[in-house]
């Protein structure tokens, strides 16, 4: 199966200013399409040509994990933000409230591990398999399918996701992140 970019589901300018359009871009544009191009080419004439995305973060090694994880991590990303952002549906409300205490108390959590990442990697809002909701870090592409767990949500903490609008302040590009989460697609996802 040849893989292909995914359509983003706004239009590369409807996140500024919090994301830019020259980000979006960069990240999406080239960084992601990067990311499929050697996926494409590494699966070629292997196991792993035909299988799913989910397969090969579960089961490949090396460049093939590394670029299935990132093409999926990125498109998951993309898919989990909104230029017209609404409240926190209720019923997540009250499973974050339930794991975490408050919503405020998950935004801190998620922030600190989101911004004490050492180096580039992924912050996730993840479901383990008894529903109990927990916050996330892995480097590089490291995925939580690998672990058995549902991503919820994330942020990308490479360095590329927020250097043209924010430089090296990270922490004010999670700021703006929290302002761009499309709470509606969090909870599709923890109800699937």
């Amino acid at each position: 199966m040849k893989h292909t970019m995914p359509l983003l589901p706004y239009p590369m300018e409807a996140l500024a200013p919090k994301m830019s359009k020259e980000t979006i871009e960069y990240h999406y544009g080239k960084h992601l399409q990067t990311y499929v191009d050697n996926l494409n080419r590494l699966t070629a004439g292997t196991p792993y040509e035909n299988a799913p995305l989910e397969e090969m973060i579960r089961t490949a090694e090396g460049g093939i994990f590394n670029n299935a994880a990132q093409t999926w991590n990125h498109t998951f990303f993309f898919e989990s933000l909104t230029p017209s952002q609404t409240p926190v549906p209720a019923e997540l409300a009250e499973a974050l409230a339930k794991d975490f205490g408050t919503i405020e108390k998950f935004q801190e959590q998620f922030t600190q591990a989101a911004t004490g990442l050492f180096g580039s990697g992924w912050t996730w809002l993840v479901k383990d398999n008894q529903g109990k909701l927990s916050v996330a870090s892995e480097q590089n592409a490291g995925n939580p399918l690998r672990k058995g767990l549902t991503p919820l949500l994330v942020i990308d903490v490479w360095e590329h996701a927020y250097y043209i609008d924010y430089r090296n302040r990270r922490a004010a590009y999670i700021a703006a992140f929290w302002e761009l989460v499309d709470w509606n697609k969090v909870l599709e996802r923890l109800k699937a």
